[in-house]
């Protein structure tokens, strides 16, 4: 991460530096910006994750929205009991509550961004279903 010493100076950083870590809900994520862990003036987080080839989420909610952008791969969205083909280039926005999970149907990785409004936090995460669908 790289700022200049002006707090209104932009912000800069690699994903390379910021460590991957192993999410509730089983996807591989690293949180690019969080202003509760960046100086950072924004009401949001941004993370990318990975759903490894052929696995899927544990069915989740959260309290806030979310908006997620597909980088590559293709697989099944799971939104309040219904399913939606997503792929690289899709965009989809899920309401705060929503219960959701996510299938990779593909030998490559799922990859995609996620934008958490208000920021993300644990405590408003809950797991519904802590066995794989």
């Amino acid at each position: 991460m790289s700022r200049d010493s002006n707090p209104k100076a932009p912000l800069l950083k690699h994903l390379g530096d910021v460590e991957e870590i192993v999410a509730a809900d089983l996807c591989r994520l690293r949180e690019i910006l969080h202003p509760a862990r960046d100086p950072v003036q924004i009401r949001y987080s941004l993370a990318r994750a990975i759903v490894d080839p052929g696995e899927s989420t544990l069915e989740h909610h959260i309290n806030q929205s979310e908006v997620y952008y597909v980088i590559s791969g293709e697989g099944t969205m799971h939104l309040d009991g219904r399913e939606y083909p997503v792929r690289a280039g899709s965009a989809y926005y899920i309401p705060p509550g929503c219960r959701q999970y996510l299938v990779n149907t593909t030998g490559e990785p799922f990859e995609f961004l996620c934008i958490v409004d208000p920021p993300w936090t644990a405590e408003g995460e809950t797991v519904v279903c802590h066995d794989k669908t």
